[in-house]
């Protein structure tokens, strides 16, 4: 690996929302469009997470397919040689190095992540998986197996960083400096930047975010919805009694949500869109406003999805996984001398 690597993945177990599209996939294209060249950019379909609670096994194979395609649908190139596009389940040193990890990471730390409660406690002590309580270590082998100095994250999965940082050094001091630590917390944002900070929310109850995983889907935009159900689901957002236009997501989060998402779709700044609408009284017209938007997006994108063909993205995981493996096995190889694996010199 001669640049510096910036890793990141998408899991896709359930069809993603527009929020997921703002918020995440065109984040991340965006980014590989940008910084490849002088970064190697790692784009991967992380498919063993997909089973860390429980998921339709029959579904996998079309979902990781379906990941991939979106990607290409928001504009990931399938063709560079600096943006590798692969599976993680085809380059086996992920599962190998996560057992090594293991066996150096203590009980009480894993036991101690956030996800993981939040997790565990949603799905029952009696369903909760191995698989659930050691991801964290799965997501540091996905890092340090390529020497990823920049991950971007998300809240929920800042604790994991900090603990692929803290695995490393562990190892580093153990064995003498056979892994790549990744950048610190300040520094991965200081790198990214912090975003525009626009979060997409519940259309029907806009205080919690737009989840994709949700059972009615009654608030919930996703990427393959019908444009002109999409339009709907706008039109029967909740609102307020005000009748008055204004961005103020704590006494107003339905209009402030509709706003966002407004400003999202046509690329504008939040005060822009605002201004342009402040203080109007009639919320079904602004609401078909952005109804007519949503479903101008959704039209655009899933025509782009329909393009897409299968053939370049089989090509371009093949392409990828050669690399990833490569690389991987390097590591992989460095940190079995180490601990007696494999023999040394």
């Amino acid at each position: 690996m001669t640049k510096p690597v910036i890793l990141t993945g998408l899991r896709a177990n359930n069809n993603l929302t527009i929020g997921n599209y703002f918020g995440a996939l065109m984040p991340m294209v965006e980014m590989a469009n940008q910084k490849a060249g002088e970064y190697q950019i790692n784009m991967f379909i992380p498919d063993l997470h997909s089973f860390t609670t429980p998921i339709n096994h029959d579904e996998l194979q079309g979902q990781i397919m379906h990941n991939a395609r979106l990607f290409a649908a928001a504009g990931l190139p399938l063709d560079h040689d600096d943006i590798l596009l692969y599976r993680q389940s085809y380059v086996p040193a992920h599962s190998e190095l996560t057992w090594i990890l293991d066996c150096f990471t203590g009980v009480g730390e894993m036991g101690r992540m956030i996800e993981y409660k939040d997790k565990s406690a949603k799905i029952g002590d009696d369903r909760v998986s191995v698989g659930l309580f050691n991801y964290p270590v799965l997501m540091a082998a996905d890092i340090l197996l390529y020497g990823a100095k920049y991950v971007p994250v998300g809240e929920d999965q800042r604790q994991h960083l900090e603990f692929a940082r803290d695995i490393s050094e562990r190892i580093n001091a153990r064995f003498h400096d056979i892994l790549t630590v990744p950048d610190p917390l300040e520094k991965q944002t200081e790198f990214f930047g912090k975003g525009q900070g626009l979060r997409i929310k519940d259309l029907a109850d806009p205080t919690k975010k737009m989840s994709k995983s949700d059972d009615s889907g009654k608030g919930v935009i996703f990427l393959t919805d019908n444009p002109s159900e999409a339009a709907k689901k706008v039109m029967s957002a909740t609102t307020d009694d005000k009748a008055s236009i204004n961005y103020n997501p704590i006494e107003q989060p339905g209009i402030s949500n509709l706003l966002q998402i407004l400003a999202l779709l046509r690329g504008h700044p939040l005060d822009d869109v605002e201004a342009a609408y402040k203080g109007q009284s009639s919320y079904g017209d602004f609401k078909r406003i952005v109804a007519d938007e949503v479903a101008g997006f959704l039209t655009a994108f899933q025509a782009k999805l329909a393009d897409v063909s299968d053939n370049a993205i089989i090509a371009a995981f093949e392409r990828s996984e050669q690399v990833a493996n490569q690389q991987a096995n390097e590591t992989l190889h460095r940190v079995q001398q180490a601990v007696g694996l494999r023999p040394r010199g």
